[in-house]
C-alpha cells in the first residue's frame, strides 16, 4: 500500500471526517475573530473603530449564512441523504467485533482493530492492517475495511448524473454565505459610511462573480466535462481528473467569470447610473486570480473521485465563506478596488 492510498484511507475514516465537521463551526467563528482582530490592528487608529465594524458585520452575516445553509439546503432539495459519521462510528464497533470473530489476524492488528472502535487511527496503522489482511486479493477483507458499508468505505464512483443531482444543493449551499455577505457588507456600510449607496454596486458585482464563477458554473462545467467522458467511454481515473479539473477551469473560472463581469457592466451598473470609460474591457475591475481557483477545491476533489478527500465536503462552509466575505466588502482586483 502506498504512502498516498495510506494517507487518502487515513483522512477518509468517518470518524475523523465527522470530527471535522464539528469542528467547523468553531474553525469559522474563532478564524473570524482572529481576521477581524488582525486587519483592525493593522488600520490606522483613526480607522480602526471602522474597521472593526465592518469586518465583524461582513463576516458575522456571512458565517451565520454558512452555517446554516446546508440545513436549508437539505430541506429544499429533499431526498437528499447527508452521510451521519457519528451513526457509522457506532457501527464500527459491531463491525469490527463480527470480524474478529469470523477471522484470525495477528495480535498487532487485533489490537488496531480494538483501538478503532474508540479512536482515530494513525496512518502507519491503517497501513498495518491492509498490509495483513491485504483486501486487493480477499473479498471479506475487502467488503470490511472498504466496502460501502466497511470500516473506511471506498470514495463513490461518481458519475455525471451524481453530480447534476448534487448542483441544486451545492448551489443553495454556496449562495446562502454570499448573501449574508453582502447584507452584513450594506449593515457595515448604513453605520460607518455616509455615501453608504455608493459601494453597494462593488458588492453585488462581486457577489454575482464570486456565486457565478467560483460556485454554479463549475459544477455545471464539471457534470458536462464527465457526461463527455462517459460518452467517450473513457475509464481511466486520470483522464476523468484532468477532464473534471478542465471543465471546472474552463466553465466556470472562463466562461464563469466573464459572464458575471458582463452582468456587472451591462445590468448592475446601469441600475446605479454608473459609467465606463471607453475601451474597458470586460475585466477592467475583476480578473480571475488563483484564490479563485482555491475556493472550489471541493469539486475538483469529488468529481475527480480522488481517494482521501471526502473530509473537505464539511469544510465547504469555511470555504464559501471566503466568496461570502469577497462580496460584502466589494472586492474588486483592478480599477476602483482600492
Amino acid at each position: 500500500m502506498n504512502s498516498l492510498s495510506v494517507l487518502g484511507k487515513y483522512l477518509d475514516q468517518p470518524r475523523l471526517v465527522g470530527r471535522f465537521s464539528k469542528a467547523v463551526p468553531t474553525i469559522l467563528v474563532v478564524g473570524a475573530g482572529a481576521y477581524t482582530l488582525g486587519q483592525t490592528y493593522k488600520a490606522p487608529k483613526e480607522e480602526r473603530k471602522k474597521t472593526l465594524i465592518k469586518n465583524g458585520l461582513v463576516l458575522g452575516g456571512t458565517i451565520i449564512s454558512a452555517m446554516v445553509a446546508p440545513k436549508i439546503a437539505s430541506k429544499i432539495i429533499k431526498g437528499h441523504h447527508h452521510e451521519h459519521h457519528h451513526e457509522h462510528a457506532d457501527e464500527a464497533k459491531e463491525l469490527i467485533t463480527e470480524f474478529l470473530k469470523e477471522n484470525k489476524v495477528s495480535k498487532k492488528t487485533e489490537e488496531i482493530l480494538e483501538k478503532a472502535k474508540e479512536k482515530i487511527l494513525k496512518s502507519k496503522e491503517i497501513k498495518t492492517i491492509f498490509e495483513e489482511l491485504k483486501p486487493e486479493s480477499n473479498k471479506k477483507a475487502q467488503e470490511f475495511l472498504s466496502g460501502e458499508e466497511g470500516l473506511i468505505p471506498d470514495p463513490e464512483n461518481i458519475d455525471s448524473k451524481h453530480i447534476f443531482g448534487e448542483i441544486g444543493e451545492l448551489s443553495i449551499i454556496g449562495l446562502l454565505p454570499v448573501l449574508g455577505g453582502i447584507a452584513g457588507g450594506i449593515a457595515a456600510d448604513k453605520i460607518t459610511e455616509k455615501n453608504w449607496k455608493e459601494k453597494l454596486p462593488n458588492k453585488i458585482k462581486e457577489g454575482s462573480y464570486q456565486y457565478l464563477a467560483n460556485i454554479f458554473l463549475c459544477n455545471i462545467g464539471a457534470g458536462v466535462a464527465l457526461l463527455a467522458l462517459e460518452r467517450a467511454k473513457i475509464q481511466s481515473k486520470g483522464a476523468r481528473a484532468i477532464g473534471m479539473i478542465s471543465g471546472i477551469l474552463l466553465t466556470g473560472l472562463v466562461a464563469g467569470s466573464a459572464m458575471a463581469n458582463y452582468i456587472g457592466k451591462k445590468l448592475i451598473d446601469p441600475l446605479f447610473n454608473n459609467k465606463h470609460k471607453k475601451g474597458e474591457n470586460i475585466y477592467s475591475e475583476r480578473t480571475p486570480e488563483l484564490l479563485d481557483v482555491s475556493l472550489h477545491v471541493d469539486d475538483m476533489a469529488t468529481v475527480a473521485v480522488l481517494s482521501g478527500l471526502k473530509w473537505i465536503a464539511p469544510a465547504l462552509p469555511i470555504l464559501y465563506s471566503i466568496s461570502g466575505y469577497r462580496a460584502g466588502i466589494g472586492y474588486r482586483n483592478k480599477g476602483n478596488a482600492k
